[in-house]
């Protein structure tokens, strides 16, 4: 015997007799003393206790990650070039444009992991958008092909070559997140968050208002790390709030809070080293985010 998902208010008619692990009213006597005569009962089968998600086949799976996968690139896409237009209209500089492209992608990019389905290759689904990135920004890094728009668009100054070094390890740590740790994981989220959200806002206050720098790195402001910090925390705190109320996993947020506020911490005290010469802040800020991350949450 097999349920039908419906509306709350359609009726079916069971044999009590194939539902007898069900909670419904016991029978009458008349039931007992004629045990072979079957007794027609009507359930109402709620539509909210039956997930849609544990109907769907692998089908009907496939075509909901592959529009969903073409929903994110359609949107990367009209991101990257609506900010192309501001900067060419001179509506806002070259470098704002660039840091809020940084900032906005990877937010929305984890944001819209919920279009997915269920299903294993869902992630792997979620990662052709960054990882069609990464072969754009290699072809066109090695001068494979020319797109002026994406060099002004993501790089400082202007340099084909720039592409193969933050951009690209940018929208790897994204493919990273996305297969390794996956929205059942607040690992990955809080990554991202403090890549794009903390990382990105740093910059732009430490810009307009760094004139205070830290003393053991004069490129670095105060105006910024603070920025970082709490903008991180916030928007790590928000992503992790958005993924628990859509179900994905259960947190205490007494714990999670001070938890997320050393990973901030953390990532912030990283990004304001002198080591940029060395290692990127796209590599820097999110792995050691990551490994903050794996250590305070599998306490």
């Amino acid at each position: 015997m097999s349920f039908l998902t419906k509306p709350a208010d359609t009726l079916a008619s069971v044999n009590l007799k194939s539902i007898n692990h069900l909670p419904i009213s016991k029978p009458t006597f008349s039931y007992f003393l004629y045990p072979k005569t079957p007794i027609n009962v009507i359930v109402t089968i709620p539509r909210c206790t039956l997930s849609t998600h544990a109907f769907l086949s692998p089908d009907s799976a496939v075509f909901q990650d592959v529009g969903a996968t073409a929903f994110v690139l359609g949107g990367g896409y009209a991101l990257v070039s609506t900010f192309d237009h501001l900067t060419n209209r001179n509506i806002i500089s070259k470098n704002l444009s660039r840091k809020l492209v940084h900032i906005i992608s990877g937010l929305l990019f984890v944001a819209s992991w919920p279009l997915f389905s269920t299903s294993i290759q869902a992630r792997y689904f979620a990662s052709v958008a960054p990882l069609t990135n990464c072969l754009r920004l290699v072809v066109h890094g090695l001068s494979l092909a020319t797109d002026d728009s994406l060099i002004k668009s993501v790089t400082r100054e202007g340099k084909p070559e720039e592409l193969l070094r933050g951009p690209l390890y940018y929208v790897l740590i994204l493919a990273l997140c996305a297969i390794v740790f996956w929205r059942d994981s607040p690992i990955g989220l809080l990554s991202v968050a403090m890549m794009s959200g903390g990382d990105g806002v740093a910059d732009i206050i430490g810009r307009k208002f760094g004139t205070l720098k830290i003393p053991y790195n004069p490129k670095k402001s105060w105006a910024g790390s603070i920025s970082m910090f709490s903008f991180g925390f916030l928007v790590s705190i928000g992503m992790l709030y958005y993924f628990s109320t859509l179900g994905y996993f259960q947190l205490d947020w007494s714990i999670t809070a001070k938890r997320v506020a050393i990973v901030s911490f953390i990532a912030t005290l990283v990004e304001s080293l002198p080591i940029a010469e060395l290692i990127d802040d796209n590599i820097s800020v999110p792995l050691m985010t990551l490994a903050t991350a794996c250590i305070l949450f599998s306490l």
